[in-house]
């Protein structure tokens, strides 16, 4: 069995840290580090919805995503103009990730923008952004609640999000820099508590894969996104009472 970069076993998370409230202006705000990769996420309330939501009595949830230029190990130009197809696709994972969890009537018309913004890059930044971005928007809707602008807080379930591959012939969790760019297999998942999926991102950069080998890589998805689920309900215990598995 090949060793891994960084000595860890092929199931085994990188070390993960939330810390709420890292932003103290922002209605909800988290820092995630998973490894060296860390993402500050920010929650920000918007009293008005999208066109196409208006006069509906109901809220909308999105976000942003982006990039330090020296996040990774070459600088990254800003993106000033627009955002890279890239940048576009991530943002709107996250977006779609967060409403799947949450009841948007409750919200009434008002939108929360998640803003995802990496500081430093060492592979699965999206999967990270997600399961960030998850506890700011818990916090925010803590804070429309002390504020009386909402009766409860409208999430249906938890939600996070990892990584997993197939680098030199083993299935691994949780894919640094170093072996995403190798990976022959890599695969994004999202999942919710009760273990519903919302995203599968798989794709094969050679010699394409199984549906047995698929269904493994779930597998050692869910384990970690396990992992990660107890990681949210101690940063979240004043906020959810969710039941653990």
């Amino acid at each position: 069995m090949p060793e891994r970069p960084d000595g860890r076993r092929p199931d085994e998370l990188r070390p993960v840290k939330l810390t709420r409230g890292y932003l103290p202006y922002a209605e909800g705000s988290c820092l995630i580090e998973i490894g060296n990769t860390r993402v500050i996420c920010t929650a920000s309330v918007d009293d008005k919805v999208p066109p196409f939501l208006k006069g509906q009595g109901t809220g909308w949830v999105t976000a942003e995503y982006a990039m330090l230029p020296r996040a990774n190990r070459q600088r990254t130009p800003r993106e000033q103009a627009r955002p890279s197809g890239r940048t576009m696709e991530i943002q709107r994972l996250v977006g779609r990730s967060l409403r799947s969890v949450v009841d948007l009537a409750t919200l009434g018309e008002r939108t929360i923008i998640l803003d995802c913004d990496v500081i430093l890059a060492d592979g699965g930044t999206r999967t990270a952004a997600v399961t960030g971005a998850y506890v700011a928007l818990a916090e925010c809707f803590g804070t429309l609640r002390r504020a009386n602008l909402i009766k409860r807080i409208p999430l249906y379930d938890l939600l996070a999000a990892v990584s997993v591959g197939i680098v030199q012939g083993q299935a691994v969790l949780d894919l640094s820099y170093d072996e995403d760019s190798q990976a022959a297999v890599d695969m994004n998942v999202v999942m919710t508590g009760d273990g519903r999926l919302v995203e599968v991102q798989g794709t094969a950069e050679g010699e394409p894969f199984s549906r047995q080998q698929m269904i493994s890589l779930l597998d050692l998805a869910e384990s970690g996104i396990r992992r990660l689920f107890a990681v949210q309900r101690e940063a979240l215990a004043d906020l959810l009472q969710f039941p653990s598995p």
